[in-house]
């Protein structure tokens, strides 16, 4: 049974920054690819970020390339977000999943809201 839950979310103004967390269980974490989505309010999921099994590549959507920063501990099971610089339009529900570029499963965590507003 695959558990993705996600934490670190908040509140903070714009400039700000916060690191999310992804806690990981129930399937071989090291051998896939994993990544983040955010959801804004009305709109449907985009993806965010994506990392490969060993954490040697990663890619980012142009919105967030150079602010935000995704990594991964495979001993932990852990994925993480940091987000630098944030902006209004950052707000959004956070989600982790399997996949690079698209999700492999649909085992959706409850995510993680994020806030950015002054």
């Amino acid at each position: 049974q695959v558990q993705l839950v996600e934490s670190g979310g908040g509140s903070v103004q714009p400039g700000g920054s916060l690191r999310l967390s992804c806690a990981a269980s129930g399937f071989s974490f090291s051998t896939f690819a994993m990544s983040w989505y955010r959801r804004v309010r009305g709109k449907e999921r985009e993806w965010v970020a994506g990392i490969s099994s060993t954490g040697a590549h990663t890619k980012y959507a142009d919105a967030t390339e150079g602010r935000f920063t995704i990594s991964r501990d495979n001993a932990k099971n852990m994925v993480y977000l940091q987000m630098n610089s944030l902006k209004p339009e950052d707000t959004a529900v956070y989600y982790c999943i399997t996949g690079y570029s698209q999700p492999l499963n649909k085992d959706w965590g409850q995510g993680t809201q994020v806030d950015v507003s002054t």
